[in-house]
């Protein structure tokens, strides 16, 4: 999760990508996972933990900077894991609001998991010893998450589909010591799995649990005396008889997920495509992906994978008329023609059917 402001940071349609539910019969997880994280001194913070809180002893350490920023002109709160489209996108954002003599000094995007809910409820968001007592103004999320929004009545437009990822791949050591090649391979004694963290990152949990299991189903020529069920109580429940089979990061999964394959207990991690290409990218010296259907340069998502589409949306709020506008041109510039190249060239598309928004 980031921080951004001006003064911080100025900075083909694939037929098988589909949403498929998941399949019937999965075993129920009972297990629980070693968290695979550095043993850091939590330091207790000036005010206590707020609500919501993104604090995490391995990132996003804001120990000393105390305040609180009180007067925001735009807020994007958004779920995390196109960060690095966004901050492609950002220096466009900027420009478009000064090109329209909006005002931009106080202009902030936090990314995440999704925490707008929470954020509009308590007024605040708290990075250690940084508190940002804004209200978010637009919000990028999941369809249930957005849901949400929208029946408490935050919202105050139609949520647009906004992008569509690219299914999982399994992201390892470079070089690929343990020959991981299938989702059958996450059951073997001699591998172990991180995976975001159950409690504090569900969402993310269940979708790369789910996904391990629903191609493991799908396929027809499973390993002799395999099945999806297995592969799960091997990985989640404890019948592979090693305590650290099974490991989790503490908060941030794109963050703690590859720590922990390149430095920690892990062997290899489930992770969403354009997240794992952008891992491989920066440390080309550490990792390597393995597609799950396809190749690295053209996924093609394996039955089984669902494919998750993400929605933006105004929020509603106290705004002024020049705060409005500052809101309806961010939108506008996520909903542009140059934002669907940055996407794309991150491994991310539009959705089906997707009219880009014309920018002013």
């Amino acid at each position: 999760m980031f921080l951004h402001a001006k003064f911080v940071s100025a900075a083909s349609a694939i037929a098988l990508l589909l949403a498929v539910p998941a399949w019937a019969g999965m075993p129920e997880i009972t297990g629980r996972p070693v968290i695979d994280t550095p043993q850091i001194l939590d330091w207790p913070l000036d005010k206590g933990i707020a609500e919501p809180s993104l604090h995490d002893p391995t990132s996003n350490t804001l120990y000393d900077l105390h305040g609180q920023v009180a007067s925001c002109d735009l807020v994007l709160s958004t779920e995390g894991n196109y960060h690095m489209a966004l901050r492609d996108i950002w220096p466009q954002v900027l420009d478009a609001l000064t090109a329209q003599h909006l005002p931009w000094h106080n202009v902030l995007y936090t990314t995440s998991p999704p925490i707008f809910v929470p954020q509009l409820e308590h007024g605040t968001v708290q990075f250690d010893n940084l508190n940002m007592n804004c209200r978010p103004s637009v919000a990028v999320g999941s369809k249930k998450v957005i849901d949400k929004l929208v029946a408490q009545g935050y919202a105050a437009s139609v949520p647009v589909a906004l992008y569509v990822d690219r299914g999982d791949v399994i992201l390892v050591k470079k070089g690929n010591p343990k020959h991981i090649e299938t989702v059958w391979d996450l059951g073997r004694k001699d591998v172990r799995l991180v995976t975001p963290n159950p409690w504090l990152e569900a969402g993310a949990y269940r979708s790369y649990r789910d996904a391990i299991y629903n191609i493991a189903k799908a396929d027809k020529n499973p390993p002799p005396g395999w099945t999806a069920e297995k592969l799960i109580n091997i990985i989640y429940n404890g019948t592979s008889g090693d305590p650290d089979k099974w490991l989790a990061g503490y908060r941030i999964h794109h963050r703690d997920e590859p720590w922990s394959v390149a430095y920690g207990r892990a062997d290899a991690a489930i992770i969403l495509y354009h997240l794992g290409r952008y891992t491989q990218e920066s440390f080309p010296a550490l990792f390597d992906i393995v597609p799950l259907g396809g190749t690295t340069d053209d996924p093609q998502p394996l039955p089984g994978t669902q494919v998750d589409t993400r929605y933006v949306v105004a929020i509603k709020g106290p705004w002024t008329r020049t705060q409005k506008q500052a809101r309806d041109t961010l939108i506008r510039v996520l909903l542009s023609d140059n934002f669907t190249h940055i996407l794309e060239r991150r491994g991310l598309l539009r959705p089906a059917g997707f009219v880009p928004v014309r920018q002013q």
